[in-house]
């Protein structure tokens, strides 16, 4: 794990926002003023503009170049804001939750120049003055139509109320917040995703928490902060499988963002694990540099030292239950396990479903097991998703239950003449069939794998129960290794069929194996969701396939070697 001895984070961020703010000068002849342009775009980096000018340490401190391009995307925004109050651009129509994140950053911009007193802002102040009362109505009677959507519009009418104080925008807010926060037993939100936790659940319930005088919200992002620090990653990365958003794709989603979150709640507490990860999360290139600056000059305690640091322990097993993740670690290896999929209840690939195939990652110093996964050829159902998972001592077991079936004839009362019958979805696909009046003939399959963590690696046993067919077992590795002891095909994908094969990173290597001696076709199948739109969930990068058939059962090493 890395550990920085040094806290550079406030001069990071200087430099940081610098940076862009010198690209942004220097590119101001291109501002647009299209009537569809970025809305969001334009706040962030007016809000940009307006820390660096206020920062003494900025050098752009005082800059009156800096303000005039500041007021230059003000009037951006206020072309882009229809009658309505709500603004142009995205695919969100009419969104009060959209407008919510422009409104955010207007609203700091605006604490920023009244806490200030400088004049020299008073235009920009105006512009967006102006704007914030034309939305307040809308947002004050919008929806939303996403869990995260409820604390950003409810951060967007408390900074509206921070302007101009006004009970309804602070009663519609706790009308949200009496909804009562999404935060789980694991202590993660429901949507169980780092980016939406990092860039709208945590910042916006600080911000209500900072302005309604709720020390509580505080309480719920330490807890969010707390559960995310066993999924941090030796790569400084943190684990997303489990997440139910668009992130559960992502490999290595950056513990960077979280800088911010730590570093406060670790000055607020004296947490000593929370300073560790605010460290490491600030030895990473700076995110957001406007929003970490507007932060530390509207809450200069942000700039204290943080508290001394306390390290995760080398060796550990955390389960989240309510998520179905685990995250194993050795001093040789950490290893994730996860059998929480939403799929096994939906039957379907959907936005805000948790459904990532991957069941197992494993890290070994440079060299990185991405993702395992299983997948049959077997009525078109994709691959291997647990809808149950057991943790025990030695074990983390994850099974699985398919039924489809063939159907038989309607029953005499339930037939139509004209074949009319009601278009019917059988948990594969749909067809005017009614389905749910016919008789069922079930093909059951059962699959258990067994997952035992070992101190340079893990076993892996697969065991299956059903009518034969062929399975895949994919390894996909992170890219910049390569296989040792297997021929690697064209598409850089590598069949095991004997013995063992090897992935090296330079001295860092895994060993996998053995090879079952099965001639079965070697395949990643994403299943019928993805494969009658011509679509996938594949992964690309360096693979290796291990095959069989079912029934039966199979067990296999992963394994560091040094």
């Amino acid at each position: 794990m890395i550990d920085p001895d040094t806290d550079t984070f406030v001069a990071d961020v200087m430099a940081a926002a610098d940076a862009e703010a010198t690209a942004l000068l220097q590119a101001s002849t291109d501002v647009s003023l299209a009537p569809l342009g970025p809305h969001r775009e334009s706040m962030r980096r007016a809000k940009l503009l307006v820390a660096v000018f206020l920062e003494p340490g900025s050098a752009f401190a005082g800059d009156p170049a800096a303000v005039a391009l500041a007021e230059r995307y003000a009037g951006i925004l206020h072309d882009l804001q229809s009658p309505t109050g709500l603004f142009l651009g995205g695919d969100n129509v009419e969104s009060p939750p959209d407008t919510g994140f422009t409104i955010n950053d207007v609203g700091d911009i605006l604490e920023l120049a009244r806490s200030s007193g400088d004049a020299r802002l008073d235009r920009v102040a105006e512009v967006l003055g102006g704007i914030a009362d034309r939305a307040t109505p809308a947002l004050l009677a919008g929806g939303v139509h996403t869990p995260n959507h409820r604390w950003e519009l409810s951060a967007a009418l408390t900074r509206l109320h921070r302007h101009r104080p006004d009970p309804r925008l602070e009663a519609r807010a706790r009308e949200w917040l009496a909804e009562g926060i999404d935060i789980d037993a694991d202590g993660l939100y429901s949507e169980r995703s780092a980016n939406y936790a990092v860039y709208v659940s945590n910042p916006s319930l600080l911000v209500i928490g900072d302005v309604l005088g709720l020390p509580e919200l505080h309480d719920v992002v330490a807890r969010n902060l707390e559960a995310t620090l066993g999924l941090i990653h030796p790569d400084g990365s943190v684990e997303t499988v489990h997440s139910r958003r668009q992130d559960q794709r992502e490999t290595r989603f950056p513990l960077a963002p979280f800088a911010l979150h730590y570093r406060r709640i670790a000055l607020e507490t004296g947490r000593g694990d929370f300073a560790w990860a605010a460290r490491v999360a600030a030895s990473a290139p700076v995110i957001d540099p406007q929003t970490a600056l507007a932060d530390m000059i509207l809450h200069p305690a942000l700039r204290e030292p943080l508290p001394a640091g306390t390290a995760p322990a080398d060796r550990a097993r955390i389960v989240w239950p309510v998520s179905g993740l685990v995250v194993d670690r050795t001093p040789d290896r950490s290893l994730v396990v996860f059998g929480g999929s939403d799929y096994t209840v939906a039957r379907r690939i959907r936005s805000g479903l948790a459904s990532n195939p991957t069941f197992l990652r494993l890290f070994a110093g440079d060299a990185v097991l991405d993702s395992v996964r299983l997948s049959r050829h077997f009525f078109g159902l994709g691959p291997f998703r647990a809808d149950e998972m057991t943790v025990e001592d030695d074990r983390i077991v994850l099974e699985e239950r398919l039924s489809p079936a063939y159907f038989g004839p309607l029953n005499t009362t339930l037939r139509r003449p004209g074949g009319d019958y009601r278009v019917v979805d059988e948990g594969r696909f749909s067809a005017a069939m009614s389905f749910d009046e016919r008789p069922r003939d079930e093909v059951p399959l059962r699959t258990r794998i067994d997952v035992v963590p070992v101190e340079d690696g893990v076993q892996l046993t697969v065991e299956t129960e059903g009518p034969i067919c062929a399975w895949s077992l994919e390894f996909a590795f992170r890219s910049g290794g390569a296989f040792e002891g297997v021929d690697v095909r064209a598409d850089g994908t590598a069949v095991l069929t004997g013995g063992t094969a090897r992935y090296a990173v330079g001295d860092d290597i895994l060993e996998i194996g053995p090879g079952t001696g099965s001639s079965a076709p070697a395949a990643y199948l994403p299943g019928e969701d993805y494969d009658y739109l011509g679509g996938t969930d594949a992964l690309g990068g360096p693979r290796l396939y291990v095959t069989g058939t079912t029934p039966g059962r199979a067990t296999f090493t992963v394994r560091r070697v040094r």
